[in-house]
């Protein structure tokens, strides 16, 4: 029996996440919400489903929804479809405030539904096929920059891109943080657009995260030394490379290094989101990224927008102060 799924919000991410829904064999796509009449219009007539203005339309007639709506909406929207009895594929940041995030996850629990979070970069190919090289790494380091776009400025730098990399980087070591040190920028919103945080481990790894917003270039790219292995991720080109100390020494008397460079297919790694989500919701399987994941990524991802907002109040001029001045996302 196919899942009746819907998406609520169908701007540039969404409109994706119905069509994936509605090219799966095991969900039926049966209608679309999002307050724009042309982007719901257009997107109706593509995909011959119905399309509402409200979410609240939906509720009753699905059995599992996305919602790719701007980050400040996913908690009101999110809570309506799990309090249904409706499982929810929420996009990253799953709530603005982490108070939000642990609400949902504890309504998802008493609903028995799931929760799964957005983190695309879970279904990129290189990250999993670096996954079975992994030991205990060390120290990490991630760079994700991109050119300025006015879409995802309703949120910092930090909840819009950097979270990509936290979710990885947690994942990766699953270890809780001990400490964080950040610092960051605005320059072209209101908001932070350049920011680095240093990450220490109760296991004694590291991490250090770049994300930017202001770019001329667009890179993702993460690196991962463990004791046996330099491992090297091209998030954007799917390209995985091992460097590791070889056998014997080379002409000059140096050790011999072997490197194995292995390049992936792009594939589609939505739709595998989707589909492990419509699978999670249909067998009871825990989703691959559960709310918890996305609740800790969230959590992460405040801490470290907050301590560079405070660094930032620190330096600040009394005008450049009475300007920047944020709530604290608790």
């Amino acid at each position: 029996m196919r899942l009746r799924t819907a998406v609520v919000g169908v701007g540039y991410l969404g409109r994706f996440h119905a069509q994936k829904y509605a090219a799966l064999d095991t969900s039926q796509l049966v209608a679309i919400a999002d307050p724009s009449e042309a982007a719901r219009s257009a997107l109706a007539a593509e995909l011959g489903v119905p399309a509402y203005a409200g979410y609240r339309e939906l509720l009753g007639q699905v059995d599992a929804v996305s919602i790719v709506t701007p980050t400040p909406s996913h908690f009101d929207i999110a809570r309506a479809f799990l309090e249904a009895g409706v499982h929810v594929l929420v996009e990253k940041p799953m709530t603005v405030t982490v108070a939000q995030g642990a609400s949902l996850v504890e309504i998802a629990k008493r609903a028995g539904r799931v929760l799964q979070v957005g983190h695309l970069e879970r279904f990129n190919a290189a990250v999993q096929a670096v996954q079975p090289i992994l030991t205990v790494p060390r120290f990490i380091e991630s760079a994700r920059l991109a050119p300025f776009k006015h879409r995802g400025t309703e949120v910092d730098v930090v909840l819009d891109l950097m979270i990509h990399d936290i979710d990885l980087i947690l994942s990766i070591v699953r270890s809780p943080v001990i400490a964080v040190d950040a610092i960051g920028s605005s320059v072209f919103s209101k908001e932070i657009d350049i920011a680095n945080a240093r990450l220490r481990f109760a296991n004694g790894c590291v991490a250090n995260a770049t994300a930017s917003r202001v770019s001329f270039k667009t890179e993702r790219k993460l690196r991962m030394f463990q004791d046996d292995a330099y491992l090297s991720v091209d998030l954007h080109q799917k390209v995985l490379t091992v460097i590791r100390k070889g056998e014997g020494l080379g002409a000059d008397g140096m050790p011999q290094v072997d490197i194995d460079e292995r390049t992936y297919e792009q594939g589609d790694a939505l739709m595998a989101e989707i589909e492990s989500f419509v699978q999670s919701a249909a067998t009871g399987s825990p989703p691959a990224v559960s709310g918890e994941d996305g609740l800790l990524a969230l959590r992460t991802a405040v801490d470290i927008a907050d301590q560079v907002t405070s660094s930032l109040r620190q330096f600040a001029t009394p005008d450049q102060l009475a300007g920047s001045m944020r709530g604290t996302r608790t």
